[in-house]
Parts: structure tokens; C-alpha cells; sequence
């Protein structure tokens, strides 16, 4: 394309919040470098984002298209991303998200400088129509790590039947990588990523199918961390993968909190203790724990003797009940804090006060914690947080909370055992060490901005070929 035309890209994420953000976060770091960004999305979620910082808001355009309504209306009222929804009625979204074709068009064929590219999620397969018609090369942009990338091309290189388990529970060869699913993870993975579901295809299909039709795939990653993951995913699938950098949240600014907010009194509490001493957990919305489940977690938390501070999102099951176990407030209110709803987890994670994080490993939040150089304790649940944690592992930056092999129960033990070695023991030093060496990359803005002026020259470059 010529240098003087602006490049006009069109970014459509999955409706969750997982993937909302580091797609805002790539819309943000693609204005940064004079790139104009269509961010289209359902009325509720663009309205839930942060908003748009003013020297950015000339560069990126917020297009609001309805999430179409199924017969039944089986989804609740309301509902737009999969926070709204219970974990069995996520297939119905995607369902959902498969019929805003007719919108999505009508924008495109309406706007009067359609976009050079799109770059879009794993569930928009029916881009491709639109893509052929309008003649609009399209990115996949992989929002989870490139070790479940590799895990993906491992398994589907294999030859072996999905049926057996046992191709996901091997890891990738790539330098002694203990990147797998566990036997009781396996069994979950298979069913919900590689079986059909609700919406008449399987995940493991969509991502095919996206995949073989992009022109590039987009990853959240960088040389400098998981360079060998990409590459053999790449190398699988014939495509060229693009590392787009971490894209780190910006660092707060030091927050001044209302007189009556109770988060004045939390960082009041906070800047009382020692440098590093305090425990961060938490596990987000998506992350729908089990009675049984938050009770073991503040039962590890109490056997730690660490001070804490929890966020806390208050379940479904536990409705005008507390969900924490009968007498844990007590006995823990002299060294810890949980905090129930939302909470300014950057505010959070940035403090000095804090040295480590208990949470599910998902690799937004692990990005979010090791670029303040905290050690990491995970506890993963679903899709890529347990290749996730096994990456995090392997990288010398976390310990994985133990669990029975068979069904994957932990114990308030193995999480207080877990906490204690990477916060305090002596056999923790190396992760402590390694966290704080690893914050260098993930914290540093402007390498990463420079992986997004790269991957703007490939959007200029293609786009200048079409």
C-alpha cells in the first residue's frame, strides 16, 4: 500500500472477556502506531470495556452489532459474552455469534473505507465469505500461549484417533517440554474442544478452519519467551506465525480512592506491610469455583500463615450465603483481606506490598503478574490454563498446586505447600529470582510495542500485494 494511506484494520474478538481485552489491548497498541481500528463487538460488551484513551480515540472506532437472538431465546436476557452465562450454555453464544454475518456485512459493504484486513477470533468461521467477496485478507489472532498452539499441532500431527487420550497427555518435543494435558484433563479437553457441540462444530474445527483460510496467525507472545512453541506450530501448519509481543496492560498510576470506597482502607492496609510479603489470589469471573473448591483454596490460604489478599467474585450457588468457610474471616483478620466483587487487580498486582499470585493460569492474568516480577501459584481449570501452568513451570517462574492424578481434586495442604515454597522457602529462590528476571521482557513496554510496528509492516506489506 502506498506509505501516505492509513491502514484501516477491523478487529472482531470472541465474546469473552479473556479475549475482549487483548484484543482491546492489540486495538490500543495498533493506534499507538497510526493505525485506524474498527472494534466490532455486541452493544453490552463495548459498553463493559475501558474506555479508550483520548489521544487514542481518533484511531479506533467502537462498531456495535446486536448479538442475534436464537430460536427460544435459550440464552438469559441480557447475556452478550460467556461472564453471563453458565459454562454449558457457551456453545448457544457461539451459535449466536454465527448468525451476525448479516451485520457484519452490511458494515463492511456500508463503510466508506472498508479495511485492509480483518483480523478476527477463532469463532467467526463465515469471515471467510465476506473476506472472498470484498477481497479483505484476514489474520487469526490467538489470544491463549503458543505452547497450546504447539500442543494442538502435536496432537493433530500425531495421526492418533481423538478417542485416545493419550496424544494429549504427550507433551510437544521441544526441549524437555512437559506442555500436556493430565489424564483427568484430557478426558475434559477432548470432550469440549474436540467434540461437536451445541453449535454443530467443535472448537478444535473452528480453529482449523480459521487457521486455513488466514493469511498469518497472530500470537501473544515473543522470541525472547516461547519463540520455540510458535515456531513448531508454524512449521506444522504451513502458515506464518506472527509474534505480536505480550501486550502488557499499562501500569496504573498511584489510584486515589474515594473516602468511602472500602478499597481506601484495603491499600491503606496494604502499604503496611512488608515489601513482597502479601499473597494476591484470585481467579476471576470466568472462573466458576465449586463450594468444595473455595473452601480448599481459603483452607491453603489459612495453613499458609501468609497474609493475603482475595478477590473474591461471590458465586451463583452461594446467593445471600457467604461463601467462604464458617469462622475463616476470623481466624485470618489479622493478616489477610478478602474483597468480594470487583477489584483493581493492576492497582493490585503493582503494589510493592505484593510478592506472588495464587490464580487459575490463564495467560492474560499471568502476563498481568509477571511483568511486576511476582512468583506464580497456579491452579488451572479449563482449556489452556494447564498447558499454561506447565509452560510457566517449565520457564522456572511458578509452582502448580499438586493434584490427584485421577480426578484432579487438590487439597488446602498441597495449596499451602505450593504458597509457601515460591513466597518464602529457601528451595523458592530460584522462582522469586527467575520472576523478577522475566519482568525485564513482560514489562517492557517498548519492546513490545516494537513487535506491533512489525506486524504493521506485514499489514502494509500484504495489503499492498492483494
Amino acid at each position: 500500500m502506498a506509505d501516505n494511506k492509513v491502514l484501516h484494520v477491523l478487529l472482531f474478538p470472541w465474546s469473552a472477556f479473556g479475549h475482549l481485552m487483548p484484543y482491546f489491548q492489540l486495538a490500543k497498541a495498533l493506534a499507538k502506531a497510526g493505525v485506524h481500528v474498527s472494534f466490532i463487538s455486541t452493544p453490552k460488551n463495548l459498553q463493559r470495556l475501558p474506555p479508550i484513551p483520548p489521544s487514542l480515540s481518533p484511531f479506533i472506532t467502537p462498531v456495535s452489532i446486536p448479538l442475534p437472538k436464537l430460536p427460544g431465546d435459550p440464552l438469559p436476557e441480557g447475556a452478550e459474552a460467556t461472564v453471563d452465562i453458565p459454562f454449558h450454555k457457551i456453545s448457544l453464544l457461539k451459535l449466536a455469534l454465527d448468525l451476525a454475518k448479516p451485520p457484519f456485512r452490511k458494515f463492511i459493504a456500508d463503510h466508506p473505507h472498508p479495511p485492509d484486513w480483518f483480523i478476527v477470533d477463532f469463532n467467526a468461521t463465515w469471515i471467510f465469505d465476506i473476506s472472498r467477496e470484498f477481497r479483505i485478507p484476514t489474520v487469526f489472532f490467538c489470544v491463549i500461549s503458543s505452547g497450546f498452539l504447539a500442543l494442538l499441532a502435536h496432537v493433530l500431527g500425531s495421526g492418533l484417533p481423538l478417542s485416545e487420550i493419550g496424544s494429549l497427555m504427550s507433551p510437544p518435543p521441544i526441549n524437555g517440554s512437559t506442555v500436556a494435558y493430565r489424564r483427568h484433563e484430557a478426558a475434559e479437553i477432548r470432550a469440549g474442544f474436540f467434540e461437536m457441540n451445541d453449535s454443530g462444530m467443535s472448537d478444535c474445527d473452528r480453529v482449523t478452519t480459521i487457521v486455513s483460510a488466514s493469511r498469518a496467525i497472530a500470537v501473544r507472545s515473543c522470541n525472547e519467551f516461547d519463540v520455540d512453541y510458535f515456531k513448531f506450530y508454524s512449521n506444522y501448519c504451513g502458515k506464518k506465525v506472527i509474534p505480536v509481543g505480550l501486550l502488557p496492560p499499562e501500569k496504573p498510576q498511584k489510584t486515589e480512592f474515594e473516602a468511602d470506597s472500602p478499597w481506601k482502607s484495603t491499600f491503606e492496609w496494604l502499604d503496611q506491610q512488608n515489601p513482597q510479603s502479601v499473597v494476591f489470589v484470585g481467579f476471576g469471573s470466568e472462573c466458576k469455583l465449586t463450594k468444595d473448591q473455595i473452601h480448599e483454596i481459603a483452607r491453603g490460604v489459612e495453613l499458609s500463615e501468609l497474609p493475603f489478599l482475595w478477590a473474591l467474585r461471590k458465586p451463583d450457588w452461594a446467593e445471600d450465603s457467604d461463601p467462604l468457610p464458617v469462622g475463616f474471616r476470623d481466624r485470618t483478620a489479622q493478616r489477610g483481606i478478602v474483597s468480594m466483587g470487583w477489584a483493581p487487580q493492576m492497582e493490585i498486582l503493582g503494589h510493592p506490598a505484593i510478592g506472588g499470585s495464587l490464580f487459575h493460569g490463564g495467560w492474560g492474568s499471568a502476563i498481568e503478574a509477571l511483568q511486576f516480577g511476582h512468583g506464580l501459584v497456579l491452579l488451572p481449570f479449563i482449556v489452556d490454563q494447564p498447558l499454561n501452568a506447565r509452560l510457566l513451570v517449565d520457564k522456572g517462574v511458578a509452582i502448580e498446586v499438586e493434584r490427584r492424578e485421577e480426578d484432579g481434586s487438590f487439597s488446602g495442604e498441597a495449596i499451602a505447600k505450593a504458597l509457601r515454597e515460591t513466597m518464602i522457602s529457601e528451595e523458592g529462590e530460584k522462582i522469586r529470582k527467575r520472576a523478577k528476571e522475566i519482568a525485564a521482557i513482560f514489562g517492557d513496554t517498548n519492546r513490545h510495542q516494537q513487535y506491533i510496528e512489525e506486524f504493521v509492516q506485514f499489514l502494509k506489506k500484504g495489503s499492498s500485494n492483494q
